[in-house]
């Protein structure tokens, strides 16, 4: 943990280097400490429909989901969410600048009796990345 799921206006794709704000995101949450680089997972899904406001095509959203296993602080899941939402600004500042954006981020907790998980990515890791 965490997923961290991006959803976007299609648009996006011509302003934003999605491939580099999927990295940001989980080199800000592998930064805060609390989560083993292995178990970070970042997806990106474009959204072909979106209306958004007034419907001007040049409006355009970053939907980031934060979800985390719970059991963790108030003060841990604080700070994990705002150091990946300090990380999408940074990529976003300059087209948000410029052009319109809506820009979230949510976290939501994952109950760890819900929600079984097993992996065999931890195998494939050099030893310093597990």
């Amino acid at each position: 943990m965490p997923h961290i799921r991006v959803e976007y206006s299609a648009n996006m794709e011509a302003r934003i280097d999605i491939a580099l704000l999927c990295r940001a995101l989980r080199d800000a949450a592998a930064a805060t400490g609390l989560f083993p680089l292995a178990g970070i997972r970042v997806r990106a899904l474009a959204c072909t429909h979106a209306v958004i406001a007034d419907g001007n095509e040049a409006h355009g959203f970053i939907d980031i989901t934060l979800r985390l296993r719970g059991g963790r602080s108030m003060a841990d899941r604080q700070r994990a969410a705002q150091a990946v939402f300090a990380a999408a600004q940074a990529v976003c500042a300059d087209d948000m600048a410029r052009q319109p954006l809506a820009l979230s981020l949510e976290l939501r907790d994952i109950d760890p009796e819900l929600s079984p998980k097993t992996s065999s990515i931890r195998q494939f890791l050099p030893g310093d990345a597990k």
